[in-house]
């Protein structure tokens, strides 16, 4: 019986799996993850010259929740909360998707780019010290590793690329810091789902009770673009309302926290550390950013630490 397999078996999938369910590793499944991520951070960006962040994230989540729910119904015939089940929801809602959702969005608009992911890059370690800490997470030497050669080679990409700590920048950087704890609080908490709950119900029910709150929040800005028949709103806004909706949210949710109940939280979040690597590459193109020899040696780093930190 291959790796996948006993993994699979772990989650306790039913027996008539879908083919993705049983050929999709977690190592592929990530790799799609941290790409799209890594594209997002200049999306959003983009994005946010037409629109403010709340509005952005109230229409994203509105339209990802409405096609979590849509697949859900497909999937599995319904879209209720198990019995019991929806306290636990409602918090792993509200503080993974409404609270780090308006935080991260928010710091992004205050900081670079650059700093925003070189500290969202630290959810890892945060995953692993909260888990270890309540029993969650086993953190071995590899671990430890496998964490600090990752951090070593993000710290190096991402500050040839600028990240740097100033007055200019600290409201959005500390915001950013508090939305990577709210992340480690949601993995952990998703880690406790029973195993007789789909990853893809988990998920749904997640945006279900944490997409109201966003709307609240981006509904003032959303009145205000309506009384101004939404000029300034053009291709930018819509390309990143679709891309960040369909391809950030519901792709990456849904194989993200798959993959932390198959390989656990650790091992699932250290696949972060590549983001600032694909964000490198993707400037070369985009902005003519052409990545240097010492961003290829964090890079070399970056791998290094999540092929140890997944060492059996």
């Amino acid at each position: 019986m291959s790796s996948v397999e006993t993994e699979l078996q772990a989650e306790k999938l039913p027996e008539r799996a879908s083919l993705f369910d049983k050929l999709a590793s977690p190592d592929l499944t990530m790799a799609f993850v941290v790409i799209i991520w890594g594209g997002n951070f200049a999306v959003l960006k983009t994005a946010y010259s037409q629109i403010a962040p709340f509005p952005f994230a109230a229409l994203r989540f509105t339209l990802a929740t409405a096609l979590m729910m849509l697949l859900l119904w497909w999937r599995e015939g319904d879209v209720g909360f198990p019995a019991g089940s929806f306290w636990k929801f409602l918090w792993l809602g509200v503080v993974g998707n409404t609270v780090y959702q308006a935080l991260f969005a928010n710091g992004l608009a205050f900081t670079t780019s650059a700093n925003s992911s070189l500290i969202a890059s630290t959810s890892p370690v945060a995953v692993a010290i909260a888990g270890g800490l309540i029993g969650l997470e086993r953190i071995t030497r590899f671990t430890v590793f496998g964490l600090a050669l990752a951090l070593g080679g993000i710290s190096i990409v991402v500050g040839s690329r600028g990240a740097t700590l100033s007055s200019r920048t600290i409201l959005g950087d500390l915001l950013v810091l508090a939305s990577v704890f709210c992340w480690a609080a949601y993995v952990l908490g998703m880690r406790t789902v029973k195993d007789n709950i789909s990853s893809l119900r988990a998920t749904t029910l997640t945006m279900i009770t944490g997409a109201p709150g966003l709307v609240i929040f981006g509904l003032p800005g959303l009145i205000e673009m309506h009384q101004t028949h939404w000029q300034g709103f053009g291709a930018a806004g819509i390309f990143g309302v679709i891309y960040s909706a369909a391809l950030a949210l519901v792709a990456c949710y849904l194989l993200y926290n798959r993959n932390v109940r198959l390989i656990g939280g650790v091992k699932t979040t250290i696949y972060g550390c590549v983001i600032p690597v694909i964000a490198a590459l993707i400037a070369w193109p985009v902005l003519g950013e052409q990545p240097t020899w010492l961003q290829a040696a964090g890079a070399i780093l970056i791998i290094a630490g999540v092929l140890v930190t997944r060492r059996k």
